[in-house]
């Protein structure tokens, strides 16, 4: 299996990929999301270690029914070779209607077939006011010229 863009990335084919990574989460389908990683791929969610794509499956089920109306916006930080680095933020509600902005950096590693066989992400959650929520497109993919984290002043 193959998912382009592939490594050696260039400014241009890392920016491509993290829209892809943004898209995939966004339609929060954790099978089809599964699949951008490679069978035995290693994460490191906050304090959750995973490995395998059925983890990681299982992982992001129980994430997206937990939060709610999820909204993300991630943002290339540097890239190089077959590495890249992101920034990123999501919205989302809990099942009590309390409205959450996680922040967070996130590492990937990928194969010579642009699956990504590491994550390594660091995230914090900030309870906000559901008029402070920043992300208000329809569920799904964000909006071309819905502004980006810098845009935001995130």
């Amino acid at each position: 299996m193959q998912r382009p863009p592939f490594p050696p990335f260039t400014e241009e084919t890392a920016r491509q990929k993290v829209r892809m990574a943004e898209d995939a989460w966004n339609g929060r389908d954790p099978a089809k999301v599964a699949l951008a990683y490679t069978p035995d791929s290693t994460w490191r969610n906050r304090a959750e270690f995973l490995d395998g794509r059925a983890e990681i499956k299982g992982f992001l089920t129980r994430k997206w029914n937990r939060e709610l109306d999820y909204r993300l916006i991630k943002e290339l930080w540097t890239f190089g070779e077959n590495r890249i680095a992101v920034r990123f933020a999501y919205e989302y509600h809990d099942d009590s209607g309390n409205w959450f902005r996680a922040y967070g950096n996130e590492n990937w590693e990928f194969d010579e077939n642009g699956l990504m066989r590491r994550r390594i992400a660091s995230i914090n959650d900030l309870s906000i006011a559901e008029n402070d929520r920043k992300f208000r497109w329809p569920l799904g993919r964000r909006p071309d010229d819905h502004p980006g984290l810098s845009d935001l002043g995130l």
